[in-house]
């Protein structure tokens, strides 16, 4: 959604607000495609003395599924995001300065800067609770309903050091 900002460009405190909907139903995060619902974006663009701010939240319902226990979850997921609008760059510094966003006809691209927020800004890893203790890796059994009895073997690769650790208790 491209944005105007003709009325606001010269006129500091005042403001231009905006609402829009974008499907990201086909952007895969770790291997499937959690946003199922659109992502619904507000925000506005403001004449500060006269620098324009572009400040916008991108809202959903994430449709994921645990990375240690595996059941599906439903998560609510909020990006905010803000950059700073210019005709031109004040300076060559500017130029890696990600926040400070050029200004193309006086119009700025406002769902390309939330679609890029958003998929910055999504979990590398989603976790059903802080404390889930994923399955168990013999038979599979989801650990948060209790243990599986499942006898667990040590690393063979550490036998050396258990053998060690027993002959040193047999000496005391």
């Amino acid at each position: 959604m491209r944005l105007s900002v003709r009325e606001i460009i010269n006129t500091p405190g005042k403001k231009i607000s905006f609402q829009f909907s974008m499907d990201l139903s086909s952007v895969e995060f770790g291997g499937y495609c959690p946003v199922a619902e659109p992502v619904v974006v507000t925000g506005e663009i403001r004449n500060m003395a006269g620098v324009l701010v572009l400040t916008g939240k991108a809202e959903t319902t994430l449709h994921a599924f645990c990375d240690r226990c595996g059941k599906a979850l439903l998560r609510p997921k909020t990006v905010s995001f803000e950059h700073m609008l210019a005709r031109e760059l004040a300076n060559e510094d500017d130029a890696d300065d990600d926040e400070i966003i050029l200004l193309q006809d006086d119009e700025v691209d406002a769902e390309d800067l939330a679609r890029t927020a958003f998929i910055l800004n999504m979990d590398t890893k989603i976790l059903c609770s802080e404390d889930c203790r994923g399955l168990c890796p013999i038979c599979g059994a989801d650990l948060n309903e209790g243990p599986c009895g499942c006898k667990k073997e040590a690393d063979p690769r550490l036998a050396v050091l258990a053998k060690l650790l027993q002959q040193d208790g047999e000496q005391s």
